[in-house]
């Protein structure tokens, strides 16, 4: 039986380092951006592992944005957090950025993914509460909640 306790932010935040090689690289000698997109969704779904406590699924991907390009033996820095929960269904912002040798982080990606928690049998299960603690994070829950409205309508 899951726990359904509510969950701070900051208790499911994770992040990924990577180091760029030749072979995440596209043909303009750019970080390609379906690799981008698979580490994305990765930490989205580790963030909505510990918020849930559940296997989760990967429902949408409602905006990715590419604001800059990264290049070989760039360090990638992604870091995931929750935005919104529903009762089953989570949003997950993940921040992309190359991080410099003197440990300035430029912004590269910022992408919000929807997973739904799974229970035992694959079938969409509750979801603890979000314990919103800072202004960022209640002007995010407000935002994913004009987002997932817009989403609903789209259907």
């Amino acid at each position: 039986m899951q726990q359904l306790n509510a969950k701070t932010v900051s208790q499911s935040a994770t992040q990924q380092i990577q180091i760029l090689m030749p072979e995440h690289i596209n043909g303009y000698d750019r970080l390609f951006g379906g690799r981008l997109m698979e580490w994305i969704d990765v930490v989205a779904a580790v963030v909505a592992r510990r918020h849930s406590g559940c296997n989760v699924t990967t429902a949408a991907v409602g905006h990715l944005e590419f604001k800059a390009p990264a290049y070989v033996n760039s360090t990638i820095v992604l870091k995931g957090q929750m935005t919104y929960v529903g009762r089953s269904s989570m949003e997950v912002r993940v921040d992309t950025f190359v991080e410099e040798l003197s440990g300035n982080h430029i912004l590269i990606n910022r992408a919000y993914l929807v997973l739904v928690a799974l229970d035992e049998d694959d079938k969409p299960t509750m979801v603890p509460r979000l314990i919103l603690e800072t202004e960022e994070e209640k002007s995010e829950w407000e935002a994913a909640k004009l987002r997932s409205q817009f989403y609903k309508q789209q259907k």
